[in-house]
């Protein structure tokens, strides 16, 4: 579904300043369990999963376990979720049918995650494939992004390795023509407790189970949601 067309017309209020990205001891530390939610707010009601049905996301909404991720493409912390621990959770549990994964951006970190994720939202816009493929990109190739050149090695990206349009795509970023969706997922964040990336927000049976930071085990993942 196109998200601009979704939500247009829909008034989002700017986000104030987050924390930032976890790091060093503390994303090495226990899963978050926000005690006001757990047992009492479903996949309905929850902030982190407001207009759940027009984002990204691998699986069904619909399916029993579900994982929300609040990412920054720019966030090194983020970076060694999707390097060390989301293969082996999508491999064993997501391209499985077990659990579904839902990705909203998050960009709070770096200046370079901004015009990254407006990037990522026009890519969506066009091609789901190719959004997975170029959020997949931003985390491989991390260390080689920055404000200045983000943008210009994001249409060679796509330009070579997917079927869009990559020229339009970069466009679309540079004049935020999708920041609609951004703010939508940077307002639901805050309202979830979302302080620093990445965060995510386990659902079972349609029931909010608990909010886990940094860069876990997939063990961590596998034991929230009995799995």
């Amino acid at each position: 579904m196109n998200r601009r067309r979704f939500l247009a017309g829909t008034a989002i209020t700017g986000v104030a300043a987050l924390a930032g990205c976890l790091g060093g001891a503390s994303d090495a530390g226990s899963p978050e369990t926000n005690g006001e939610t757990t047992t009492t707010e479903t996949s309905k009601t929850h902030p982190a999963l407001e207009h759940i049905d027009v984002q990204p996301i691998l699986g069904s909404v619909d399916q029993e376990a579900l994982i929300v991720a609040y990412e920054d493409p720019s966030c090194p912390t983020c970076r060694r979720f999707e390097q060390n621990t989301f293969p082996e959770l999508k491999a064993t549990h997501i391209d499985t049918g077990n659990v579904a994964f839902a990705f909203r951006v998050y960009p709070i970190i770096y200046p370079w995650g901004e015009p990254a994720v407006q990037a990522l939202e026009a890519t969506y816009a066009r091609d789901e494939g190719a959004f997975w493929t170029l959020k997949d990109h931003y985390y491989a190739d991390q260390s080689s992004f920055a404000e200045a050149n983000v943008l210009e090695r994001t249409e060679q990206f796509l330009a070579d390795a997917t079927d869009v349009d990559a020229a339009a795509v970069v466009s679309d970023a540079r004049e935020k023509v999708y920041d609609d969706a951004v703010q939508l997922d940077l307002s639901s964040g805050k309202a979830a407790g979302a302080s620093a990336t990445p965060t995510f927000y386990l659902f079972l049976d349609g029931e909010f189970q608990t909010q886990i930071q940094g860069a876990q085990d997939v063990r961590v993942f596998e034991n929230a949601l009995q799995l």
